[in-house]
């Protein structure tokens, strides 16, 4: 219960803001409308900015941005995988011109087109200047059969310019009379760095997983691997990644000792992200296990989330988790799976 109430005091404390700024910044919009705010940063085709009289972070269609000018610092990625990091300025060009955006970095200026450009993160020389990240929480009570079911998920990611750490916490909890409390505890970590080459990368990955369903008291895996991205834009990410990784479980019953497995495995890995403006957002992740050291044994673990905003940065999501296993020990289940609902408050970016 103590480390229940860690987790939840960190998640609160990170929804805190890390640093505000002048709201300087030049947004002026095809219609001509000019506007002086602090822009955050670009995702999903949607422009992130805040204004000294709006509370909250406004949504911006990013198609129907004419000019930005903003002196901070911003590391920008691009359809093609490109990156570039500098302050933002727009050239002037004639009317039937597409808009292009120059990245300026000490004498250096680097010029895109507007739709090349999928992604600005607003970045500092600071440290804890540079995370994004969302806190969500879901929970229901019957009092018919005592029932309660809680869900709690955190994440948060650490962006520079060709590389970029994430780590995501998520932890269910079901009981009620008369039964043993379930609960799913997983603690995901994961780095990567873009290659030469466009849109390819190298990732590492780890993640700490336990489940009651299963008899795992604590499955370790740790691996990595290279990847691409198979599409990128305004409207949606997909990448797969390939590689190895290495697996250690601790299985635990009731009154019995403790069964130990190490596993050498193969990892097939995809995650994709479709968007539609500000208003949805779906998130899916796969990870296939295939053993080497044990043939024929085969894990398979997925998540999947959807979000609906509902103001400024607050939405309500809806999620999905399953964890299988073919060939678990003998008195053990092969599966765990379970949906949960809830709102989400993102920081940083968004």
């Amino acid at each position: 219960m103590n480390t229940r109430l860690f987790v939840l005091c960190v998640a609160f404390l990170s929804t805190v803001p890390f640093h505000a700024r002048d709201k300087t910044d030049i947004l002026i919009m095809q219609n001509g409308d000019r506007m002086t705010c602090e822009v955050k940063g670009l995702d999903a085709g949607v422009l992130y900015v805040s204004f000294d009289y709006i509370d909250g972070t406004a949504s911006v269609d990013w198609s129907k941005v004419a000019r930005l000018e903003s002196t901070q610092l911003f590391v920008v990625k691009t359809e093609g995988g490109a990156v570039y990091t500098g302050t933002l300025q727009t050239p002037e060009a004639g009317a039937e011109r597409p808009m292009r955006i120059q990245v300026v970095e000490q004498e250096k200026r680097d010029t895109l087109d507007r739709s090349q450009v999928v992604q600005m993160i607003a970045t500092s020389e600071r440290f804890w200047q540079r995370f994004n990240g969302e806190v969500s929480f879901g929970v229901i009570y019957s009092k018919g059969n005592q029932s309660t079911q809680y869900s709690l998920g955190s994440q948060t990611a650490y962006v520079r310019e060709r590389w970029a750490a994430a780590a995501g916490f998520n932890s269910n909890l079901s009981s009620s009379t008369g039964t043993n409390a379930s609960t799913r505890n997983s603690l995901n970590l994961s780095a990567r760095h873009l290659l030469g080459s466009n849109n390819w990368f190298y990732a590492g990955l780890a993640n700490f997983l336990q489940s009651s369903e299963q008899g795992i008291a604590l499955q370790k895996t740790i691996g990595g691997g290279v990847g691409r991205y198979l599409k990128n834009t305004n409207r949606g990410s997909i990448a797969v990644l390939g590689g190895a990784a290495w697996q250690n479980t601790d299985y635990k019953q009731s009154g019995l000792a403790v069964t130990n497995q190490n596993v050498a495995t193969g990892v097939l890995y995809a995650e994709a992200q479709l968007f539609r403006f500000s208003k949805t957002h779906l998130d899916v992740t796969a990870a296939l296990l295939p053993a080497f050291s044990d043939p024929g044994r085969v894990r398979f673990s997925t998540n999947a989330s959807y979000y609906v905003k509902i103001i400024s940065n607050l939405k309500w999501n809806a999620s999905f988790y399953g964890n299988w296993d073919n060939r678990p020990p003998p008195g053990f289940s092969g599966s765990d799976y379970g949906t949960s609902s809830g709102l989400s408050w993102t920081f940083g970016l968004k």
